[in-house]
């Protein structure tokens, strides 16, 4: 330590003082995370050996933790260590379809548990509905294509994600008494699908003949929706007291959505 000055306001005493790094380093110490030097007096970051730390010195001095680090493990469906040179990504394959991939592929989602999931499964479903209804024998009519009776079912969609096209193939069968040289013809709606006349000399009981269509509806049906399908028995050209006194009926829907 040294003093200098004489202490007068024009010239103040001054004491400086200078300790050796020596004489210090002894009150410094290392802590977590901390290296000392006791012979340099260098006092820098303590990188663990441990495997799989990525913490490294950058050329600029400072601590840096390179992204990934190469050490990232992939399983199926991933590939790529998480370097810059082989980032990790999905384990794709090449589109095998003609048509375009933007346009025409489907999605992956995330599900509320993590999990990877595809677009819904599409849909197939088949179901039947059918009734017989009888007559106090109704005098079959003259006017070709007139309605006799109507039934109507509601169908339902069973996909709760997707719109679906509705197919139903229908049948009507219309029971008929023919006397002698009656006739009479039976259908669906505007068609008339049989017709039979008797030539001979006695009545034909049981006279019948079961038309069938298969039709795809003229609606889609949306996710969860129920649209009513209807079905109409026609009967027409009816004469010589011919008579019907029962109609069966039977409607099939497939239910697609893809």
């Amino acid at each position: 330590m040294t003093v200098s000055g004489s202490g007068s306001p024009a010239n103040p005493f001054v004491i400086s003082s200078e300790i050796p790094c020596a004489d210090v380093r002894g009150c410094l110490s290392a802590g977590p995370g901390i290296t000392f030097n006791t012979g340099t007096g260098q006092i820098s970051a303590h990188l663990s050996a441990q495997a799989g730390n990525n913490v490294v010195v950058a050329p600029d001095g400072g601590l840096m933790v390179p992204t990934a680090g190469g050490q990232v493990l992939t399983g199926c469906g991933l590939t790529g260590n998480g370097s810059a040179s082989s980032p990790v990504k999905a384990n794709t394959q090449a589109w095998p379809y003609a048509c375009g991939v933007d346009a025409a592929a489907g999605g992956v989602y995330c599900d509320t548990q993590g999990r990877l999931r595809s677009d819904p499964r599409g849909m197939v479903s088949f179901t039947n509905y059918s009734e017989s209804r009888s007559y106090n024998d109704i005098a079959v009519p003259a006017t070709q294509n007139t309605v006799l009776d109507t039934f109507s079912v509601n169908v339902t969609n069973p996909d709760p994600c997707r719109s679906a096209q509705v197919y139903t193939e229908r049948e009507i069968d219309v029971w008929m008494v023919l006397p002698a040289g009656a006739g009479g013809g039976t259908g669906q709606a505007a068609d008339e699908m049989f017709y039979m006349r008797n030539t001979g000399t006695g009545s034909v009981v049981g006279v019948h003949a079961q038309g069938t269509k298969f039709l795809p509806e003229s609606f889609t049906l949306g996710p969860g929706a129920t649209a009513p399908v209807s079905l109409s028995a026609t009967a027409g050209r009816g004469s010589g007291g011919a008579y019907y006194y029962s109609i069966v009926f039977n409607i099939r829907a497939m239910i697609i959505s893809l």
